[in-house]
Order: structure tokens, then C-alpha cells, then sequence
């Protein structure tokens, strides 16, 4: 089995890890549910994407990512600063490194 290294699962890896250590960790169970599926998802699609295994595509990991990202307002639990913060930022993070992975792929592709 081998490991082959993206930036793109690598952050998304981390940030899911983040989302679903963070309702127990640092936001006392805000937001417990959406925080937990959308990080493991996340970190699922991640550790496939590391793994070289066929899998989600990187549109499916960036549209988890801005699902964790709409997530505090859609759950409401925007007054807790630790449940919300790590959701936005964990999903902005990802949102902006999977388009570019996305979209800098084929060009880097082409150019060579």
C-alpha cells in the first residue's frame, strides 16, 4: 500500500480531525452532530485521497468542506465560538485548497 501525498487530502484529513474532536475538546457539545458527520466525511475522503484509493473526486471533498463551513448557521449554533470557529475555519481552509488543487491540477498538467 502506498501513500501518495496531496495537499488537498492531507488538509482534509486534519480539518475533518478538527471537526470531530471539537464538540468534546474545546466547544462543551455545540453543534455535536453536524460537526461530527461532515468531519468524518471529510476525514474519510481525505485518508482516500492519501491512500491512492478511487474514491471522492475533489469536488466531493471541497462540497463537504463548504457544507462544514454553512454548517453553524444551518444547525444555529453560531453563539458558541469554539463549535463555530472550527467549522468555518476548518471549511474555508479546505474550500480554498481544494479549488485550488482542483483547478491547478489540469493547468500544471498541461503545462508540461
Amino acid at each position: 500500500m502506498s501513500v501518495k501525498f496531496s495537499y488537498q487530502a492531507a488538509v482534509a484529513l486534519v480539518a475533518g480531525l478538527a471537526a470531530v474532536l471539537a464538540p468534546d475538546l474545546w466547544s462543551d457539545g455545540a453543534g455535536r452532530e453536524p460537526l461530527i458527520v461532515l468531519g468524518a466525511l471529510l476525514a474519510l475522503t481525505g485518508l482516500f485521497g492519501l491512500l491512492g484509493r478511487a474514491g471522492p473526486s475533489e469536488w466531493t471533498v471541497t462540497a463537504f468542506a463548504v457544507l462544514l463551513f454553512v454548517a453553524p448557521w444551518a444547525w444555529q449554533f453560531t453563539g458558541d465560538d469554539g463549535a463555530a470557529w472550527t467549522a468555518w475555519i476548518a471549511g474555508a481552509v479546505t474550500v480554498i485548497v481544494g479549488l485550488y488543487a482542483t483547478y491547478a491540477a489540469p493547468a500544471r498538467a498541461a503545462a508540461s
